[in-house]
């Protein structure tokens, strides 16, 4: 009996040490949940805000351990991507079960906003409906009251892929909606689990500026899940 929990101890400490790490956990799950990508492509995607230096690392790490390989980009050409092996995407079903029990079991953390903003703003990113954007250029700028020196800010624009920035873009004075809400609010809206006019209607929300602006920032947001 003693040599069995031993050894499954030793497995166990062995998987953490290997995979706890943040940065693997989330290279792996781009490569979980986009398939095959480049290093500039998974320097974009990674939530939070990942050095080159450690996305190198981490990337090198994950191909000694046989999880990842590095390889020519379908339709050959110069491009690289890394892609699963086939014990990477063994750890498919561990990945989502893993997402599954945090989204019903872990509860929200509000601090996350000030730790983590690029995976905030990531999710309202993703939750954006593109085809209700306006036609010229805007920017949202967001600001949470339980944190008054933070501020954020989205740039979008009909036809192109909104931005987030944690510097103000220094855009058009004039087309400028201001966000303010708390943190806990901000997160559940990123996430999906507050309804956007609701929030408004309560007072929840506050959102002034350019009046055309203002009253459209409702409908520039879906309610898919942002785990989707």
């Amino acid at each position: 009996m003693t040599a069995t929990v031993d050894t499954e101890y030793c497995s166990f400490t062995k998987a953490v040490e290997h995979l706890g790490d943040r940065w693997c956990m989330l290279i792996m799950r781009e490569l979980i949940l986009s398939g095959p990508m480049g290093f500039n492509a998974l320097a974009a995607s990674v939530p939070g805000h990942i050095s080159r230096s450690v996305l190198t690392d981490r990337l090198a790490r994950l191909r000694d351990l046989g999880l990842i390989s590095k390889g020519d980009a379908e339709g050959g050409g110069r491009q690289v991507a890394y892609r699963l092996t086939g014990p990477g995407q063994a750890l498919i079903p561990t990945f989502l079960a893993l997402r599954e029990w945090a989204e019903a079991w872990l509860p929200d953390d509000p601090a996350m906003v000030a730790r983590d903003p690029e995976v905030v703003l990531g999710w309202l990113i993703e939750r954006m409906r593109l085809g209700r954007l306006p036609d010229r250029q805007a920017v949202i700028e967001l600001s949470t009251r339980d944190e008054p020196t933070l501020r954020s800010w989205i740039v979008i624009e009909d036809g192109a892929r909104p931005y987030a920035c944690l510097e103000d873009p220094q855009l058009d004075p004039a087309r400028y909606v201001y966000f303010e809400t708390s943190s806990a609010v901000l997160l559940a809206l990123a996430q999906g689990r507050r309804d956007w006019r609701e929030a408004l209607a309560d007072h929840s929300v506050e959102v002034f500026g350019e009046p055309g602006l203002a009253r459209a920032l409702p409908e520039w947001f879906g309610s898919s899940p942002a785990a989707a």
